[in-house]
């Protein structure tokens, strides 16, 4: 009995979270209501608050589940990469594979962007970025990388990741081995350059 009432209360919050998905997208944060998150479910209006105190919290939730998840499968891969070409290649090809896979994610994220930069230091990319910045240090104390700027290396492989991603999620075409491809050949061409020149005037 008491799985029957886990599998219900697992079905309703994911119910709650494919409506709000759809109202944030086609509406943007600022004019969704709960309400308007309820309309799209089967469920009472008194169930959302069994699961959630208020249309900020399933907005964060949305976004934390999705990016926790591949957060943790690219921080599994990039610190099992035994060479260079794995670190970049591989993070890429999971992380273009799970933009191909619910290219809708990126709707939700520029559809409603003043709100994900209000919750980047604390969650959302933010800790993706951190645990970035982690990876590549382990990866120069492995030796895979040479010394670089974490920072500004961490926002490069992002950035990269994060347009290339976007631009992936809305072709008809949504072959991620293409794209993993070529960030990958970007960056190999371009990392012991760049660590090799500390300063931009030398070029």
């Amino acid at each position: 009995m008491a799985g029957k009432r886990e599998r219900n209360k697992q079905a309703n919050r994911a119910e709650i979270l494919a409506a709000a998905r759809a109202c944030f997208i086609e509406r943007g944060f600022d004019a969704v209501a709960v309400r308007d998150i309820v309309r799209r479910t089967s469920l009472a209006a008194g169930t959302f608050y069994n699961y959630f105190p208020d249309k900020e919290a399933v907005f964060r939730a949305l976004l934390e589940e999705r990016i926790g998840s591949l957060t943790v499968n690219l921080t599994r891969i990039r610190r099992g990469a035994r060479t260079l070409r794995a670190f970049i290649y591989e993070a890429y090809l999971a992380a273009f594979e799970a933009a191909a896979e619910d290219p809708l994610f990126y709707e939700v994220i520029l559809r409603n962007a003043p709100q994900v930069r209000e919750l980047y230091e604390d969650s959302i990319m933010g800790i993706s970025v951190a645990a970035l910045e982690a990876d590549i240090r382990d990866a120069i104390e492995r030796g895979l990388l040479p010394e670089v700027d974490v920072e500004y290396l961490a926002a490069a492989f992002f950035g990269v990741g994060f347009e290339m991603g976007r631009c992936l999620s809305r072709r008809a075409d949504r072959d991620p081995r293409p794209a993993a491809a070529l960030a990958t050949r970007l960056f190999l061409e371009g990392i012991e350059g760049a660590a090799r020149s500390g300063d931009a005037d030398a070029a």
